[in-house]
């Protein structure tokens, strides 16, 4: 299945929710149960942004965006991030009021039991999707699933504090565990920001990536004399890129130089399945200038 389709599947899973949760609210009149539906309203819009910048991020090069569309993905994580922040201060303010004005709970083991059904499918659609986005390397899939996951811890947050409010009496339980909610989420939407800026500011590969790129060009540099260097990578959505030069005796041919490169680039693309290269040929003797160079000039 591609992500989009877990996409389609997310929207119409929050539908759901959003159905369970509101009547959960509407017969319990519990205010952690309002903040509970809020943020399936913030999965469905999530959701749908999320699929438009993955369908966007399908699109092949064009003239005005020759490297493609892969960075779209990123303004899901972003866009659903503000999204998640602003619901919670409406979950707080909520909470608030409530607070200051209690009111009685009715109904309250029906509420508890539509809110164990809707996390039960959101808990098992963010699982699928989580799998997915690692296999797939999407910003966008990833950043859904994990609000989905906090979605669900959200919900079990506010069974377990309805539970206590029938057990106890004490209504204040439900206006902190609002507040609890909304601390929790907006600690999610900070974490969506804070990735969704990374992956706009052109991050190096990670670590383990790097390791195996090396690795490839340390074994191409023993039975051949060239030498590589100005290695400098970068991450696009799904894709991964990484720039380098190739030095060759001078009294190489163009031809064999260009076939040695093919090797490169080739054995490259099967120690990192998905990554582009771009080897620039030169000679032995000749160095040339980076765009790191000139910006330390």
């Amino acid at each position: 299945m591609q992500a989009s389709a877990y996409l389609k599947l997310s929207i119409a899973t929050a539908l759901v929710t959003i159905v369970l949760k509101a009547a959960a609210w509407q017969w319990t009149g519990s205010v952690s149960m309002a903040a509970d539906a809020l943020e399936s309203l913030v999965n469905l819009a999530g959701a749908a942004f999320a699929l438009a910048m993955v369908t966007l991020a399908q699109q092949p090069p064009d003239a005005e965006h020759p490297y493609g569309h892969h960075k779209a993905e990123y303004f899901s994580g972003g866009f659903e991030g503000i999204l998640i922040i602003a619901a919670a201060l409406g979950i707080l303010w909520g909470a608030v009021d409530r607070w200051r004005h209690p009111q009685p709970l009715e109904s309250v083991g029906l509420g508890v039991v539509l809110s164990v059904v809707s996390s039960s499918l959101n808990g098992a659609l963010a699982w699928a999707m989580l799998r997915k986005a690692r296999e797939v390397r999407s910003a966008a899939l990833e950043g859904d699933a994990r609000h989905l996951f906090t979605d669900v811890w959200t919900s079990a947050g506010v069974v377990a504090g309805l539970l206590g409010v029938m057990a106890t009496g004490w209504q204040w339980l439900d206006p902190l565990l609002a507040v609890a909610v909304a601390l929790n989420i907006l600690r999610e939407g900070v974490h969506l920001l804070h990735e969704a800026s990374r992956g706009l500011m052109d991050e190096a590969l990670d670590a383990d990536s790097l390791a195996r790129i090396h690795a490839v060009l340390d074994g191409f540099r023993e039975p051949h004399p060239v030498r590589f260097d100005h290695i400098a990578s970068r991450v696009a959505g799904q894709r991964r890129f990484v720039d380098l030069h190739m030095h060759m005796p001078a009294q190489w041919t163009l031809a064999r130089a260009a076939a040695l490169r093919g090797d490169v680039e080739r054995a490259l693309l099967g120690a990192v399945p998905g990554l582009r290269a771009s080897i620039q040929l030169l000679p032995m003797d000749m160095e040339a200038r980076t765009l790191q160079d000139e910006d330390a000039a």
